[in-house]
């Protein structure tokens, strides 16, 4: 029996690994990281075996059986992986190195990378699960899990994540990684959300610098507020950063732990989920009335199509995140400061949640997918990415060693506030899309000086027709 292309027929023990590979291909486009089906079955060094086995075969088709047999064992097994970067970005190829290493260092599997530019990767995904074609390792913004765990197009990473792995991540990570009572992603990074200062602002104002450990109280943020106002040269004392390029993702990540601050949220705790309650409920009501008041006060531009006032100079603090620090420290230089959110009643609550990594159900090398996650969970692999991106390293070791959020770094206070389990996890429903737009959408109506209530009630409504519509999303 001769070698044969992937197209034209492979001996059994491949067949299906191929099939699987190529489906993922076809759907995707040509992997960065690894080579065709037929060349990785057939490589450079098995070649010579495949000739052996040519030759062999004139004189004992057994002993052919048992050359072919040989080669198949030799190839790696293929861990096919997709990841949302686009080619050529720090992230890609901060993930690109990661294969390659991998790749380089063990020999049993191998890793074909394939990124994707889509606009809507999300959207992608659930069309490769349709199609049947989703990789083995599958990574999504983190919130998005629970519709693709509810959905069944993920397994369940307990087997797999040790205890010390899990000691060692920030709880951030894994509260955003748990569907149901079960650990299905795991993220190399964590985002920071904080108060960024204008260290001359709050001089002139003699306000007291807070910490994590001794964070401003509702009261004493307004009173900031209301000092900073009168500062030379303050427009604003507060970017809320509400304008219309911020108006999707960002208003739950970065508004929704307002709501939390206050006692409220977008939905209701429990098995049967809802948002009657919950988001239109006293605590949440309350806190949008005050989020509403500071615009109406003039301590924050309610302008959706502005510009972020605090880059500009004209602004004292900044409600955004860590992403913000280049440009602000190009913009500030040593004025700028990183001060930890206030509490709004019932402690300090952050928004957290990035890019993770899962394992597809259909994944036919379970435990090669589970070894690529480990190795990009490895201390070198998690500084390689968030050298690359300015993220908080997800593991409190690798915090340890990074100069910007380790102890004394400037961006220290996002590690203290998510290592303290101060971060505020996006709903997980399965339905968190349309959760996040209708909040959003009645967040941008609350700023332009629509009725809270109202608006709330009528979000509320929202969700919870999709919630009736889906029976509840019930888990199986």
């Amino acid at each position: 029996m001769a070698w044969r292309s992937c197209a034209e027929g492979r001996p059994r023990q491949t067949e299906d690994r191929c099939s699987a590979v190529e489906g993922f291909r076809r759907f995707y486009s040509s992997p960065i990281v690894g080579a065709s089906c037929e060349a990785r079955l057939i490589e450079p060094g098995v070649r010579k075996g495949r000739i052996a086995a040519l030759l062999i075969f004139a004189i004992s088709s057994t002993a052919t059986a048992y050359a072919d047999a040989a080669i198949s064992a030799a190839s790696p097994k293929v861990v096919t992986v997709l990841e949302h970067r686009s080619v050529g970005s720090s992230e890609f190829e901060a993930v690109h190195m990661a294969a390659e290493a991998f790749n380089r260092e063990q020999s049993v599997y191998r890793v074909e990378l394939s990124p994707t530019i889509s606009l809507h990767f999300d959207d992608r995904v659930q069309d490769a699960a349709a199609a049947g074609a989703l990789p083995c390792v599958v990574e999504f913004d983190g919130p998005y899990l629970y519709s693709f765990a509810w959905a069944g197009y993920l397994q369940p990473l307990d087997r797999f994540a040790p205890r010390s792995l899990r000691r060692d991540v920030l709880p951030s990570i894994i509260a955003q990684g748990t569907y149901d009572g079960r650990l299905y992603s795991l993220g190399q990074f964590d985002s920071g959300l904080g108060l960024w200062g204008n260290r001359r602002y709050l001089r002139a104002a003699g306000v007291r610098i807070p910490t994590v450990a001794s964070p401003w109280s509702l009261a004493e943020f307004e009173q900031a507020l209301k000092k900073l106002s009168t500062v030379r040269g303050v427009k604003y004392p507060l970017e809320l950063n509400v304008y219309d390029s911020t108006a999707t993702e960002f208003y739950a990540y970065a508004y929704a732990p307002i709501l939390k601050g206050f006692g409220g949220g977008i939905l209701s705790h429990g098995p049967h989920p809802s948002a009657q309650g919950a988001l239109n409920g006293p605590q949440s009501i309350a806190a949008m009335d005050r989020f509403q008041s500071w615009f109406k006060k003039g301590w924050a531009a309610s302008d959706l199509h502005g510009v972020d006032s605090f880059y500009a100079g004209e602004a004292a603090l900044s409600w955004n995140g860590h992403w913000r620090y280049a440009d602000y420290r190009r913009a500030l230089g040593s004025d700028l400061t990183l001060l930890p959110l206030p509490d709004f009643g019932t402690g300090v609550k952050t928004g957290m949640g990035s890019w993770a990594w899962g394992i597809s159900s259909t994944c036919r090398e379970p435990e090669g997918a589970w070894k690529f996650l480990a190795h990009l969970m490895s201390a070198r692999e998690i500084l390689r990415m968030t050298q690359a991106n300015g993220g908080v390293p997800a593991r409190r070791s690798v915090l340890a060693q990074s100069q910007l959020y380790g102890l004394g770094g400037a961006l220290h206070v996002f590690a203290q506030q998510l290592d303290a389990g101060y971060g505020a996890p996006r709903p997980p429903s399965p339905n968190y899309n349309l959760v996040s737009r209708t909040f959003s959408s009645a967040v941008r109506a609350i700023v332009r000086g629509g009725d809270v209530k109202r608006e709330l009630d009528k979000a509320a409504g929202i969700i919870d027709n999709d919630i009736a519509a889906h029976n509840g999303y019930p888990v199986e």
